[in-house]
């Protein structure tokens, strides 16, 4: 049972001595002022000091508000600023980006480590820039353990602002303060099926919130090891399956569309046998690229979706997703869900609405200094974050679009993610994101954005051709950009609201 960081195997902890500096850590943000009910910002990217500091915050009873390291300046100063987080903790070389927002804040200051500075190319100088601020590591070595851990408090999550500014998911509740330790344990014995010899394995960005929610319900689990690598490299992540004999796998699908491209000769190179459970979530996962994973991998596979107001919803196993291609299964953990129309009246079975759902097994929240758009997410007790789908006659739930994702031009809906998975089959097509922009006479117009394959000369005539047949040509993009690589986050998912911007630019009204 240990915390191993993939790529420097140095910095492997038996889990004893990992809670021992975690204690070690959260004495240090008590002495400093950043205890129960202070809130730390956390800007960082994979690393094992990054576990550290998650578990030093659940001793300390401090509120961590994690941080996409991708961020401009002028946003981590807003998020900064509507969550009250007084001390940033930050690896050193993104300080000098990031100054203007840490004016008048407290920075504890990591070095980034061997695989970081090899994963990512930073250079030694940035490594070590601003030597004023205290090290992390220093403050763990110089401070004896805390001997009484307070009650563990959730990451408070920011959205991801594609409708506007980030909103803060804080959690709330009544009478005691619960300890959200229990919630994780039940996440790794209900959800991830984690049992004493599990070997968890992410390579996905931990400021997201299903990875560090899994990672921690691992890091909470007797018995179970955890092991992270600093970013995704797909030949990587599979030799790393086979050497350490993983069990259990957080995976999201851009990632295993990366792994399918491989060369064959390189996927049958690496000995999978190990692993029991990998599970996705936090993006659509195309029913062909499901069916193709479990081809590969045999049927191991779960989907959950979730959201970080609500928490992971439901859950399909391979077995469920094959009988019913496209579901994301049935709720879970106690949780209910209803399909509502435009007026918050409840839909039939089958038919396509906004999802709202309503999950108390992790807590009641509230966005920060935003009661309003609270109020407005809640009907009849459950909450929506702007998806539609429907459910069947057994309760499967199907996700449609995001309701901001979907284009309504000249009257009807039109659901980028149906383009999407269309044109991804395309040879000549490496990646594509659907959108859709403002057109003065249809209301909006469909964008597709482009990554061509390599060798292919982009040209729109064979792209229009390939959906011809496809799609109804009224769902067909009129407009098609191609890009040498799309604006993507750390897992590969797409940056949608940088493709958008510079069409609703100056348009009168928000995306």
């Amino acid at each position: 049972m240990s915390i191993s960081f993939v790529g420097d195997f140095d910095l492997r902890l038996p889990h004893d001595a990992f809670e021992t500096r975690a204690a070690c850590g959260a004495a240090a943000l008590t002495e400093l002022g950043a205890g129960a009910d202070v809130p730390v910002a956390i800007i960082m990217r994979n690393d094992l000091a990054q576990l550290e500091i998650m578990r030093a915050a659940a001793w300390a009873g401090t509120v961590l508000v994690a941080l996409n390291w991708h961020a401009a300046a002028d946003e981590v100063a807003a998020i900064c600023d509507d969550s009250g987080a007084r001390f940033v903790i930050i690896h050193r070389d993104l300080i000098e980006a990031l100054r203007p927002a840490l004016q008048n804040r407290s920075i504890i200051a990591v070095t980034p480590g061997p695989a970081l500075l090899n994963a990512y190319g930073i250079d030694d100088a940035a490594a070590t820039a601003d030597p004023d601020s205290p090290e992390w590591n220093t403050l763990v070595e110089t401070h004896a353990p805390l001997t009484t851990s307070a009650k563990m408090r959730p990451l408070m999550r920011y959205t991801s602002g594609s409708t506007g500014r980030p909103k803060g998911v804080r959690r709330t509740g009544e009478g005691p303060r619960p300890d959200f330790t229990d919630v994780l344990r039940r996440v790794g014995a209900e959800m991830m099926q984690f049992k004493p010899g599990s070997r968890f394995f992410t390579a996905a960005p931990i400021y997201h919130s299903a990875p560090s929610t899994l990672t921690s319900a691992a890091l909470v689990s007797d018995g179970v090891s955890t092991l992270v690598a600093p970013k995704f490299d797909p030949e990587t992540f599979l030799a790393t399956i086979a050497a350490e004999r993983i069990t259990h796998i957080y995976l999201v699908p851009t990632m295993m569309s990366r792994l399918l491209k491989l060369p064959p000769e390189v996927r049958n190179r690496h000995d999978l046998s190990s692993v029991e459970f990998c599970v996705s979530t936090g993006s659509p996962w195309p029913h062909d690229l499901k069916v193709a994973m479990i081809d590969w991998w045999g049927p191991v596979f779960w989907e959950s979706y979730g959201a970080a107001e609500i928490g992971f919803m439901t859950m399909v196993s391979s077995e469920e997703a094959l009988a019913r291609p496209g579901t994301a299964g049935q709720m879970q953990m106690g949780g209910t869900v209803m399909i509502l129309d435009s007026h918050g009246d409840e839909l039939p079975i089958g038919e396509v609405g906004e999802i709202h759902a309503r999950l108390d097994a992790f807590g009641a929240f509230d966005y920060s200094n935003d009661p309003d758009s609270r109020r407005e997410a809640e009907k009849h007790g459950h909450v929506s974050v702007g998806d539609l789908g429907w459910v069947d006659d057994e309760g499967y739930l199907f996700i449609t679009d995001r309701k901001k994702d979907m284009i309504i031009s000249g009257g009807a809906n039109i659901f980028p993610a149906e383009i999407e998975a269309v044109l991804i089959h395309a040879p000549f097509i490496r990646d594509v994101a659907v959108f859709g922009a403002p057109d003065p006479e249809f209301g909006e117009t469909i964008v597709a954005a482009i990554e061509p394959a390599d060798g292919w000369t982009p040209d729109t005539g064979e792209v229009m051709a390939y959906l011809d047949g496809r799609l109804a040509r009224f769902k067909h993009p009129r407009i098609i950009d191609f890009h040498e690589a799309l604006p993507r986050e750390d897992s590969g998912k797409i940056f949608k609201p940088r493709l958008r911007e510079p069409y609703w630019k100056g348009a009168g009204r928000k995306v």
